[in-house]
């Protein structure tokens, strides 16, 4: 398959995945519930940690989540409602410890910015690559800070060096991506060129199969390679095929489509 054709063939999925009914089983329909900024930022970070594992699982969890903290994000965090959140399972082996540990983070950045998108412009002046490992390592200090001087892996990976950011890298998507489809694109302070490329297990197979992916390992140089490949195709919005993957990985075709090539 060329490069031509395969730049066809993403374009088309992408067009045909990136749609409205997207939303509906996916968790960036919970982040799009609100109009407040601060809201979906704290929403869409929560969210996209937990986003790991059946998409019904994590929808149901994250309603979970929204319910804790009474529909109102920000005016948790700021009430530190938190601290009051007693202990429990909230998705897989993300319990209220780690949702503690992580609001509490938040409530420090929010309390000296006036949202995490200021937070973002400030902590990354003047570092246009690797944005959302210089973002997360920013997140972590800021965690960390607030919790004693203790890191936690269960809200932000730690291994920065090797982590793919699968998760981040999503958050990072619904908030700056600004097509006026599926991702809200409430942050100006990054540009979707700067985005990378959500990595799963899924992602990772679709994209060795059409030849986009040599490295083997899902990790950040994967995602380093894979961003590299699909910014030739679209230097100014790659991870609108983050869509066009996913569509390719649940239809089956990626084996079919490699043969074809």
């Amino acid at each position: 398959m060329t490069d031509n054709d395969l730049k066809e063939l993403l374009d088309a999925e992408a067009h045909r995945i990136n749609s409205l009914d997207f939303v509906v089983e996916d968790p960036v329909q919970f982040p799009r519930r609100f109009s407040d900024k601060r809201d979906i930022e704290i929403t869409a970070l929560l969210i996209s940690t937990i986003a790991w594992g059946k998409r019904s699982m994590i929808c149901r969890n994250a309603d979970r989540i929204l319910a804790l903290m009474d529909g109102q994000p920000y005016k948790y965090v700021m009430d530190e409602g938190y601290e009051d959140l007693p202990d429990c399972n909230i998705h897989r082996t993300f319990f209220a410890k780690n949702m503690r540990h992580y609001l509490r983070g938040l409530h420090s950045i929010y309390s000296r910015h006036g949202s995490l998108e200021d937070f973002a412009g400030k902590s990354l002046a003047g570092k246009d690559e690797h944005l959302s490992w210089h973002l997360a390592e920013a997140i972590n200090r800021e965690l960390a800070a607030a919790n004693g001087g203790v890191s936690d892996c269960r809200c932000m990976p730690l291994g920065l060096d090797k982590s793919a950011l699968k998760r981040f890298n999503m958050a990072l998507r619904w908030l700056v991506r600004d097509d006026g489809i599926v991702d809200l694109g409430v942050w100006k302070a990054i540009k979707p060129s700067q985005l990378y490329v959500p990595l799963d297990v899924h992602v990772g197979n679709i994209s060795r199969q059409l030849g986009l992916l040599t490295r083997k390992a899902n990790d950040r140089a994967a995602v380093e390679e894979l961003t590299g490949r699909l910014r030739k195709f679209n230097a100014e919005d790659p991870t609108l095929y983050d869509f066009a993957l996913f569509g390719i990985g649940v239809s089956g075709r990626g084996g079919e489509l490699a043969k074809a090539d």
